[in-house]
């Protein structure tokens, strides 16, 4: 009898040390946090916390977010329903034509000869496009590569707005638990050409797992939580697995208890595992409800985050930060902010006075549910403080008068005239003056 009780203790340890468990962590500093942080009249004259702004918002009725977070699902599901790379031509290829068309760099401004990135495309087996059509998924958060090499490339560091962070190889970044299909292999096959929801490029092959049809009828249950909290750590057997960032999406369990987590096999293979989330208020059912109190606590997770190109050091870009903040209540963007301006309702307000400008956003643009576009940058529109638009973005820099910039490099809350009090910045290249377009949802 002592044989068999000690036994059953055993097994008991045993799947308890097996389980995965999600808690709370925080981000591995890096040179990222060593950037320049200028800081401008705005960010101390307006309220920087974004709850300030929430009361401002109307609440989506559940009827508006269910309907969007059915077409988020979709997409975010769409890699496993493709039979072949439905990547655009004018898209297709581009990190080779990068390369080639005028010299890169290394961070410190050594130029990178041909023979190197001519490895990199070699590497990249081109010729083989389509060759697997594996469904797969990420069991970490991983970066997504423009050429299937860690090795990163700058176009010249010596010129403004070029070099570090703005690592061209960094294409962007996804959570774990990310839907892929895989065109094919690199030749030395620790890389994989994927293409995901938002997102398309290499990906280390040890940071994925092959997906069947039984995985995918599990996985793809149709209800779901996703992490409301920014920078948690995924562990098992008291070890790190993954950095986990606000936005990862996990599948509610049966006996909704637990939620899903796609880990993978010996043989390359997926399969899903128990994840156990003891602390409160870090996830929630998808969607979370569009009210003032969710939209204020979600921003400030993102308030002060240092810029990221890309998804880079665990850290974001302006679209990263617009995709994940509207993703938690059911609305899909995609990478960049080029394709996002046209994610949603776009209203053309390039050309109007910069006054007219103000209030035209100030009376069509919702609070926390629309972005304002100008070619290259994406915001969040949180509301107005005394007649002027206030807005959250992750933002590199302010434009000056001699072309270099007034580098702020962190998720910051501004007017749309940040910097306005300096007599060195360049009038024309204020947001305002540039900004396009106004997105509903």
């Amino acid at each position: 009898m002592y044989y068999k009780l000690t036994i059953i203790l055993v097994l008991l340890l045993s799947n308890l040390q097996a389980e995965y468990i999600l808690e709370m962590s925080q981000r591995a500093k890096s040179k990222i946090d060593r950037m320049p942080k200028s800081v401008v009249a705005d960010m101390k004259n307006i309220p920087q916390n974004p709850a300030f702004y929430a009361n401002q918002i109307k609440p989506f009725s559940k009827a508006k977010q269910n309907k969007l977070d059915k077409k988020y699902n979709k997409k975010y599901f769409k890699p496993w329903t493709l039979s072949k790379l439905d990547i655009p031509t004018k898209d297709f290829g581009w990190e080779v034509r990068f390369v080639q068309r005028k010299p890169i760099y290394k961070s410190k401004g050594k130029k990178i000869p041909s023979s190197t990135y001519n490895k990199w495309i070699k590497n990249a087996n081109y010729q083989n496009i389509n060759t697997k059509r594996y469904n797969a998924i990420t069991i970490k958060r991983t970066n997504v590569k423009a050429l299937p090499t860690t090795k990163s490339f700058y176009r010249d560091p010596k010129r403004t707005g070029e070099g570090f962070p703005f690592d061209y190889n960094q294409n962007s970044a996804l959570h774990l638990n990310v839907p892929l299909f895989i065109s094919h292999y690199s030749l030395d096959k620790k890389w994989a050409f994927v293409r995901a929801s938002y997102s398309f490029g290499w990906v280390k092959s040890s940071d994925l797992a092959i997906v069947g049809e039984k995985f995918q009828k599990l996985f793809k249950n149709g209800k779901y939580a996703v992490v409301i909290k920014d920078n948690l750590r995924l562990y098992n057997k008291g070890k790190s697995v993954s950095i986990v960032k606000l936005g990862t999406i996990f599948p509610i369990s049966r006996d909704k208890k637990h939620y899903l987590v796609a880990t993978k096999d010996t043989i390359g293979y997926a399969k899903i595992e128990k994840l156990k989330v003891i602390q409160n208020g870090i996830i929630a059912q998808k969607p979370l409800r569009f009210n003032s109190k969710n939209v204020g606590k979600l921003a400030k997770e993102f308030y002060g985050e240092p810029y990221g190109w890309g998804g880079g050091y665990e850290c974001r870009d302006c679209s990263a930060t617009t995709r994940d903040f509207l993703g938690v209540f059911g609305i899909f963007l995609r990478r960049n902010s080029g394709k996002q301006a046209k994610d949603g309702k776009s209203t053309y307000i390039k050309g109007l006075a910069k006054e007219d400008k103000k209030k035209k956003i100030i009376k069509d643009a919702e609070p926390f549910a629309s972005l304002l576009h100008v070619p290259g940058h994406i915001v969040l529109y949180l509301g107005q403080y005394k007649g002027e638009p206030v807005i959250m973005h992750t933002y590199w820099g302010i434009r000056k008068n001699d072309r270099s910039k007034l580098v702020t490099g962190r998720t910051i809350i501004t007017t749309t005239e940040p910097g306005k009090e300096r007599s060195d910045i360049r009038e024309k290249s204020k947001l305002i003056n540039t900004l396009k377009h106004i997105i509903k949802f």
